[in-house]
């Protein structure tokens, strides 16, 4: 099973704007179940609180490739958003990539977004002949100040052409395309929505509704399977 296999394609959003307070589309939480061939696999769950006039959105998700009852990838992420109105203002994210694990801080200045990873290095031996994960030190890149993270939530993201990749900290060249009004199965019903399809850096499918929420995502894994998120309302 290769590392990458989901969120490298998922996580994996310029004007650096979002839906205004008052437009808000959101409720306090949206959650997603995950399924890999119809199998369910974990949650992708998103958490939104409004506080002293700024919005802050949570991001968890677990996953967990299982077979006879063995785990043969995990994968968890945490990601904190602070937003103020339009305006992306900072993220912190960690993630743990079955064992390899990312650290991303982003802050938004008026000329630029300040971003600073921590890549984690394959292990190697140390000098006492044992193995142990190395780590290169902090990376600080300096970005458009216009530019969105890959957080999936806000459809602002559809209009990019290069998005913070929250993963990774890194730059991730896309190309959107409107694939056309379809109708969403939710675990409750069906919403009218549009479909969007990603190319380039990011690799994926996502519908946001009529009220321009997220409310389906889909991709290929690297051995093929389709990955599907299913909207719990």
């Amino acid at each position: 099973m290769k590392r990458r296999l989901f969120l490298a394609t998922m996580l994996s959003a310029g004007t650096g704007h979002a839906a205004s307070a008052s437009e808000f589309p959101y409720g306090r939480s949206h959650i997603f179940a995950v399924y890999r061939k119809g199998d369910l696999i974990g949650h992708h769950s998103l958490r939104f609180r409004p506080e002293d006039g700024k919005q802050h959105a949570s991001t968890s998700l677990d996953l967990a490739v299982k077979a006879l009852g063995v785990t043969l990838y995990r994968y968890n992420y945490r990601c904190y958003e602070t937003w103020d109105g339009p305006s992306f203002l900072h993220l912190e994210s960690e993630t743990n990539d079955n064992g390899t694990k990312y650290s991303v801080k982003a802050r938004r200045s008026p000329e630029a977004v300040i971003v600073d990873r921590l890549d984690p290095l394959p292990a190697v031996a140390s000098p006492a002949g044992q193995d142990g994960l190395q780590r290169t030190p902090t990376v600080r890149d300096t970005l458009p100040s216009a530019i969105l993270p890959t957080t999936h939530w806000n459809r602002e993201q559809v209009e990019q052409s290069a998005l913070l990749n929250t993963q990774y900290g890194t730059l991730s060249k896309i190309k959107v395309v409107n694939a056309g009004r379809e109708p969403v199965k939710t675990v409750t019903g069906t919403l009218p929505s549009t479909r969007y399809d990603y190319t380039g850096e990011l690799r994926f499918s996502q519908w946001f509704d009529d009220r321009n929420r997220w409310v389906k995502a889909a991709f290929a894994a690297p051995d093929g399977s389709m990955i599907d998120y299913i909207l719990q309302e």
